[in-house]
């Protein structure tokens, strides 16, 4: 085990398979069971999961920005409460935080008890983003990292790493084993948001950007293995 304790980032999309909207059992199963490995070997976990396969506020035409984002934060609550139930049908035990009170569905994130949950080997899901408008889930990634001493936060994405140039259209584009967040607001990349790029360069928060549908991928990021990009301060 490398890291005692990670803050990992998923895509709406790893929820939903094949399909790219909705949920796929079967999907989220396999995420949830290298996410058990990872917490079997007592590595520490906390989550986020973006709402892409629901929403996406930015593409939203005309609409109101903040009631978009308002939209999409709620779609991050219905994913954490689906991915809840899958990770309680493999076997983990879990939590839900948001920022905000939401019935009876999640807890009012807190700290010491987001902490205290990780140290009794719970898997910790942060919903609802920030709470505010004008904010992706990067910067609730961020945030949340920082504010519960991770280690490094884990984004598993669509591509396996950060190049120069799309590689989706670019065969020659060239992949950065690693960078340093300085670069990313410098050239203004967009490997994740400038805000939340800012706040991990400020209190040294590193961050491995990798393919999740490589085989394996979470456990072999969480135990060491050199996969994708890595970024620090």
């Amino acid at each position: 085990m490398k890291y005692r304790r990670i803050l990992l980032k998923l895509s709406g999309e790893a929820l939903s398979g094949s399909k790219g909207h909705g949920f796929d059992e079967e999907t989220a199963r396999q995420v949830a069971r290298q996410v058990k490995e990872a917490h079997d070997q007592g590595t520490q976990i906390g989550i986020v999961i973006g709402a892409g396969n629901f929403w996406r506020g930015r593409s939203s035409g005309d609409m109101d920005r903040v009631k978009a984002d308002q939209i999409g934060m709620l779609g991050t609550v219905m994913n954490c409460l689906y991915a809840a139930e899958i990770f309680r049908m493999e076997g983990m035990d879990s939590v839900i935080y948001t920022p905000y009170p939401i019935g009876m569905y999640t807890q009012n994130f807190n700290k010491d008890k987001a902490i205290a949950d990780l140290e009794a080997g719970r898997i910790v899901f942060y919903a609802g983003g920030t709470g505010h408008p004008y904010f992706s889930t990067d910067m609730a990634v961020a945030l949340r990292s920082v504010e519960t001493e991770c280690d490094v936060m884990l984004m598993a994405k669509n591509v396996d790493g950060v190049y120069d140039d799309d590689p989706n259209t670019n065969p020659n584009a060239k992949k950065y084993d690693t960078m340093q967040y300085s670069e990313i607001l410098a050239k203004g990349l967009k490997v994740m948001d400038l805000p939340a790029a800012a706040l991990c360069m400020e209190n040294r928060m590193p961050a491995v950007l990798f393919a999740l549908k490589e085989e394996g991928s979470i456990i072999r990021v969480v135990n060491g293995e050199k996969l994708g990009t890595t970024i620090t301060g």
